[in-house]
C-alpha cells in the first residue's frame, strides 16, 4: 500500500470542504439601500436649497432684512435665547400645554370612538351633537373658553384639546367600523367572550387607523398652541412669536416660528416611533424583504 501524500490529501480536503465565504449581497437589498440613500440625499438637498435661498434673499437686498431675517441671524438669536435661559422657559411652557391637551384628546377620543364604533345605537344618539360641535372652530370658541375657564392654563389646554380631539375620535370610529367581520365571527365560533374579542381582535385591528388620527392630532395641537398662547400668556413659543412681532424683533419672531416647526417635527417623529413599536406586526411591502 502506498503512503498517503499529506499535501495532496490536504488539498483534496480543502476542495471537498464547503466554502465559508460570506453570502453574496442580494441585488434587491443593494437596490433598496441605494434608493434609501437617494431619498435622504434628495430631502437634504431640498432643505439646503431652501436655506440657501432664505439666506441669499435678504443678503442680496432682494428682500429687506427688516421683514425677512436670514437663517444665520435666526440661529444666532436662538443661541442667545438659550444662553439667556429664556428659550428653555418658553419651550417648557409650550410642551406642557401641548402635551396635556394632546393626551387628554387621545384619552377622550379613543374611548368615545371605541364606544361609538362598537355600539350603533350610541352613535345614532351622540353623532348629531358631535357633528354640530365638530363644525365649530376652536378659535371661534375663544370667548367661551375664557368665560368659563378664565385666562389661565386651563383655557389654553382646552383650546389644544378641542383642536386635537376630533381627528382622534373620527379615526377611531372609522378603524372600529373597518374591522373585518370574518375575524369577529371566527372568534365567536371558537367561544371567545366579548371582552376577548374587543381586546384581541377589534382593538388591534383598529390601531393603525387610531394612530393615523393621533399623528394628525399631534400636528393640530402645535397649530392650536399658537392661538392658545394668545390668551393672557407670558411664556411659550407662541407667545414669544407674537410678542416679538408686536415689538418688531424680527429675528426673534422667526426663531419662535422655526422652533414651533421643529417641535412639531419632533412630536410627529416620536409618535411615528411609538406607532412602529406597537404595530410591529403590520409590515408593508419593502424591496429589501
Amino acid at each position: 500500500m502506498s503512503a498517503v501524500d499529506p499535501i495532496h490529501d490536504q488539498g483534496t480536503l480543502e476542495a471537498v470542504a464547503p466554502s465559508r465565504s460570506l453570502p453574496a449581497r442580494s441585488p434587491i437589498t443593494a437596490l433598496a439601500r441605494r434608493l434609501r440613500f437617494g431619498r435622504v440625499v434628495e430631502r437634504g438637498l431640498g432643505i439646503l436649497i431652501f436655506l440657501a435661498l432664505w439666506e441669499a434673499l435678504p443678503r442680496l437686498g432682494l428682500v429687506s432684512d427688516a421683514y425677512l431675517s436670514p437663517p444665520s441671524a435666526v440661529l444666532k438669536t436662538i443661541v442667545q435665547l438659550g444662553l439667556d435661559g429664556q428659550l428653555w422657559k418658553h419651550i417648557a411652557a409650550s410642551l406642557q400645554r401641548s402635551l396635556w391637551g394632546l393626551l387628554l384628546a387621545i384619552a377622550a377620543g379613543v374611548t368615545l370612538g371605541l364606544l361609538m364604533g362598537g355600539w350603533r345605537r350610541l352613535e345614532n344618539i351622540v353623532d348629531p351633537v358631535l357633528q354640530l360641535f365638530r363644525q365649530t372652530s376652536a378659535f371661534a370658541l375663544f370667548p367661551v373658553f375664557i368665560l368659563f375657564l378664565g385666562i389661565g392654563e386651563l383655557s389654553k389646554v382646552a383650546i389644544i384639546f378641542w383642536a386635537s380631539f376630533w381627528p382622534v375620535l373620527l379615526s377611531t370610529i372609522s378603524g372600529v367600523k373597518q374591522v373585518d367581520r370574518l375575524l369577529v365571527n371566527s372568534a365567536l365560533s371558537m367561544g371567545a367572550s366579548q371582552r376577548f374579542i374587543f381586546f384581541k381582535v377589534v382593538l388591534p385591528a383598529a390601531l393603525p387607523s387610531i394612530f393615523t388620527g393621533v399623528r394628525l392630532a399631534g400636528a393640530y395641537c402645535i397649530t392650536a398652541l399658537v392661538a392658545a398662547e394668545m390668551i393672557g400668556a407670558h411664556s411659550g413659543l407662541g407667545f414669544l412669536t407674537l410678542n416679538s412681532q408686536e415689538t418688531f424683533q424680527i429675528p426673534t419672531m422667526y426663531s419662535g416660528i422655526l422652533l414651533l416647526a421643529v417641535l412639531g417635527l419632533l412630536l410627529n417623529y416620536l409618535l411615528a416611533l411609538l406607532e412602529a413599536r406597537l404595530l410591529r406586526w403590520r409590515k408593508g411591502l419593502s424591496l429589501d424583504d
